[in-house]
């Protein structure tokens, strides 16, 4: 083909995209150009039809803008073209107009002494509905262009064979018949565009004679001249590319459904010549270039469920009037397109069906499978069914790799690690890998995370398998329980994350002199594994059965870790489970350890009463057998749940009486946990000195023996105690110092709050600027993590330095969103003490309307938590805002109820003050 033709070919592909435009359009064009052009309607009917060629200077320009336009029209209609560079474009034109200058200016068709034959075109239709997969179809597209001339083009395109690989039933010869139909609408294969499915994962494959055969037959061969034998076949296949690459007529070839490379190497061309070829399994011993496609995004997917409903013109809206449905359907369906189109297929048989009632069939995972399959049969006679698509691939694998396969659907939580898998098939983690890296090689499994090798596979490596996959390898495990083991495998599987989970936790205890397990090189390590781990371990206690010792060990080794990382819900659910297994086995000792669980989570959950009576009954627990030491722990925990309820007498009398036990059995540590917890106490019943001197005692214990984590915390604690006594430097040193601690252990949630406590405290020593670099840290760290608590302090925190700035309009926006998160995480006091500081600044800035609805619900906050003098400070506030906007009515029904509350609580000077006020919207009422 000629630089010319290939010109007009594709500047055809591109009017035909679209939506063929007239020529008179086009040509008007040209009138819009700086400067303008003058195109006649011929002159593009010419570049379109044959045989002119765009001239160089202004209409190179002008055809550069039409290229452009037909481009965006062409986006705008929806059309899957794939646009084209400008630079593409003016090559090729420079490039067809070089050709007809050395031809004297005569286009390559007026040599025409015979026209070629029509290129022959076995290609199936292009696929209905196709969607997506833009990037993914621009990249072959490019891939299939056949060589220009271009030197950098013509060494990327001595690869010629392209290839397409993904599971079944993910699109993969969808995607390479579109690429064909858009390469062939482009006229860049004159030779033909062939496609045999040479069927690799069926019964019966085809091999490379007999599709040889058959592509001699399209290509015009007849059946007599063909060699009878099957290396003839080839030899004469070989020879017919060469023939049609001599006279510069290239060729497409779309190979599908290849699974053993000998199926197609003998049939693969060279330039000028491409291959397109389709697998389930990778290739990799192939020179190719190579795409993985994967699931639909879940945008994508929708939008092929909706064109599948709406196929034929049939108006279908469910998915239009349905979103939420159908999100639920496709995310069902794994974003899979051969389930989608089942699915569609099924609710094109059933259009008054609401899309709800499919949603709850395909919801039960034990019958899914049975859901995704339609009486029907694609064109090549298999099974549409999900089912039948995934046996093809598994009936292909080695009986080692099968027996592998159906393990993993055993392994509870999403992925699995080298490691994990090893012990699941009971082999070294090499021999493992090499069947882990053999099943993905089938796109049966996705390797999660890159690195490692056979002799070493990586740390950070993962497996994981597609939902649909999963549960047909469920089935197939579950008919081969008995042969594979699975019960001793899942066994297996389980005590392996107990024991490392266990070791992982000791390396968390930061208390020196522990004996350290040799399963991680440090705490650092230890954490890493955790946090990778962390969703496969919530899922293997869950789904223990009651006899194995991960069921309730679990549990118990994941509490430091779910503490530090704020993993609340999973420590409760798991923690309950475990409760409800040690009792109904009859197990106090473990009962105990469970209960203390799910006791410390209560706490860190804010559910500080439930807590308290968690703790009582595991207090009695130890009195029962006679711990001493266990008993002092639970006093311990138990006073810090009554200092959380406000309860600050009875929490110093538990905790002077745990303090008294510890020193009995000789216990230190626990001495000095109970002045960590004794501090704060002091703080909260105002007598932050002596609070000082609990904290300070218990820093210098921590730092005596080493533990650094502990004594961040209790550092955080002693900067809060310093600064309520008015040593605010001090108050500083503290916070910066457990500030350092906190990022040297990984603690981001001690590090937050050590930066809202800093930031409090350079506010109090009028530091306005480190101030706000540190609570605005606090802010956006807490915000990443999302640890709502700390992120609302810090907010309430900026929006008091801006008040203290007088930057009152300011100040409204992050008060407003403190105020806002506060009543989210369920912190009433806090919510109530931000809501008064945003009035201020309402007030302050004029908007008075507003600070009177900010005050009327910082009142009911007040009423509910009981705090009658603080409702009636509430009140009081509304009641002057509202004087400010003449609503005298109303502020004399607020100042009224604050003259009562002030009276009820014994306040008679602001009682006296409010009536002042009263009076005078009295007078404003009746003026």
């Amino acid at each position: 083909m000629g630089h010319a033709e290939r010109l007009r070919a594709e500047l055809n592909a591109l009017h035909e995209a679209a939506g063929s435009p007239t020529l008179a359009s086009m040509a008007s064009l040209g009138a819009k150009q700086l400067p303008p052009v003058t195109v006649s309607i011929s002159s593009v009917a010419g570049w379109l039809k044959g045989p002119a060629v765009p001239s160089a200077g202004a209409y190179t320009r002008y055809f550069l803008a039409l290229v452009r336009h037909l481009q965006g029209e062409a986006q705008k209609a929806g059309s899957d073209y794939a646009p084209r560079p400008p630079q593409y474009w003016e090559a090729l034109v420079g490039r067809a107009r070089a050709e007809r200058k050395a031809r004297g200016g005569r286009p390559l068709s007026a040599a025409a002494d015979h026209v070629p034959a029509p290129a022959p075109m076995t290609l199936p239709p292009a696929p209905a509905g196709f969607t997506g997969r833009t990037d993914e179809i621009d990249h072959v597209v490019r891939w299939l262009q056949p060589s220009d001339g271009d030197g950098e083009r013509d060494e990327a395109a001595a690869i010629v064979v392209s290839a397409v690989s993904g599971m079944g039933g993910v699109g993969k010869t969808a995607l390479a018949l579109h690429a064909a139909h858009q390469a062939r609408a482009r006229g860049w294969f004159p030779g033909g565009t062939l496609f045999a499915d040479l069927r690799g994962y069926g019964d019966e494959p085809i091999g490379a004679a007999e599709t040889a055969d058959r592509m001699l037959r399209a290509v015009g061969v007849k059946s007599r001249d063909l060699p009878p034998t099957p290396d003839g076949k080839i030899d004469a296949w070989r020879q017919k590319l060469a023939e049609l690459g001599a006279q510069d007529r290239p060729l497409l070839m779309v190979l599908d459904n290849v699974r053993d490379p000998a199926q197609a190497e003998a049939l693969l061309p060279g330039t000028p010549h491409r291959a397109l070829i389709t697998s389930r399994h990778r290739l990799s011993a192939m020179p190719t270039r190579r795409i993985e496609l994967k699931p639909l995004s879940a945008a994508d997917a929708v939008a092929l469920l909706d064109r599948t409903l709406g196929a034929g013109g049939i108006d279908d809206d469910r998915v239009t009037t349905q979103p939420e449905a159908a999100l639920e359907i496709v995310q069902l369906c794994g974003f899979l397109p051969l389930a989608l189109r089942i699915i569609g297929a099924l609710l094109r048989d059933e259009p008054g069906r609401p899309l709800a009632a499919q949603a709850r069939e395909l919801a039960d995972e034990r019958t899914r499978l049975d859901a995704l399959e339609y009486d029907s049969a694609e064109s090549d006679g298999r099974p549409l069914a999900v089912r039948a698509s995934f046996e093809l691939s598994y009936r292909h694998l080695t009986p080692d790799a099968r027996r592998a396969f159906r393990l993993l659907s055993a392994a509870p939580g999403v992925d699995v690690s080298t490691a994990s898998a090893a012990k699941l098939f009971d082999q070294g983690p090499a021999p493992a890998r090499r069947l882990l890296a053999g099943l993905a090689r089938a796109h049966v499994v996705e390797q999660r995370a890159q690195g490692g090798t056979d002799q070493e596979p990586a740390d950070g490596e993962r497996w994981s398998m597609h939902d649909l996959v999963r549960l047909f390898a469920d089935e197939r495990g579950r008919e081969h329980a008995a042969y594979d083991g699975r019960d001793a495998a899942v066994a297996r599987l389980l005590d392996h994350y107990l024991t490392t989970a266990q070791a992982a936790d000791t390396h968390l205890q930061t208390t020196p002199g522990w004996a350290l397990p040799d399963d991680f090189t440090d705490r650092g390590q230890a954490l890493e594994w955790l946090e990778a781990e962390q969703s496969n371990l919530v899922a293997a206690a869950t789904a223990a059965p009651a006899h194995h010792a991960a069921a309730t060990g679990l549990v118990l080794a994941l509490g430091t870790f779910f503490d530090l990382r704020r993993h609340t819900n999973d420590w409760l659910n798991l923690s309950t489970a475990a409760v409800g297994i040690c009792r109904e086995a009859g197990d106090r000792h473990n009962e105990r350890a469970a209960l203390d669980g799910l006791g410390r989570a209560l706490i860190r959950a804010g559910r500080f009463k439930e807590a308290v009576d968690v703790f009582t009954a595991v207090l009695d627990m130890c009195r029962e057998t006679g711990d001493r030491h266990v008993e002092a722990i639970t006093l311990t925990n138990l006073g810090q749940a009554l200092a959380f309820l406000e309860n600050f007498v009875d929490a110093v009398n538990v905790l002077t009486d745990a303090a008294a036990l510890f020193g009995e059995v000789g216990d230190s540590l626990g001495g000095a946990r109970v002045l960590g917890i004794l501090g704060p106490v002091q703080i909260n019943m105002g007598a932050p000195k002596q609070a000082v001197g609990y904290l300070t005692e218990a820093v210098a214990y921590w730092r005596e023996i080493g533990d650094r984590h502990a004594e961040g915390v209790t550092l955080v604690n002693l900067g809060l105690a310093l600064a309520g006594a008015q040593k605010l430097r001090e108050a500083v040193k503290a916070h910066a110092d457990a500030l350092a601690l906190f990022r040297e252990h990984g603690d981001v949630h001690g590090e937050a709050e050590s930066l809202n406590n800093l930031g409090a405290a350079l506010i109090q020593m009028r530091k306005v600027d480190e101030a706000a670099d540190a609570v605005l840290s606090a802010a956006r760290l807490s915000k990443e993590m999302g640890f709502p608590e700390c992120e609302a302090k810090a907010l309430a925190n900026f929006g008091q330095l801006l008040l203290h700035k007088k930057s009152f309009d300011k100040a409204v926006t992050p008060l407003t969103a403190a105020a806002s998160l506060f009543r989210e995480t369920g912190d009433r006091h806090s919510a109530a003490s931000t809501l008064n500081l945003l009035g201020q600044a309402l007030v302050e800035h004029g908007r008075f309307d507003e600070a009177a609805d900010v005050g009327a619900q910082d009142a009911a906050l007040c009423r509910e938590l009981g705090d009658r003098h603080g409702e009636g400070i509430a009140w009081k506030n509304v009641g002057l805002s509202l004087c400010q906007v003449h609503r005298f009515n109303e502020a004399v029904k607020a100042l009224s109820t604050a003259a009562a509350l002030f009276r009820e609580t014994g306040d008679r000077r602001r009682e006296a003050e409010v009536r002042v006020q009263l009076a005078s919207a009295s007078r404003g009422r009746r003026n």
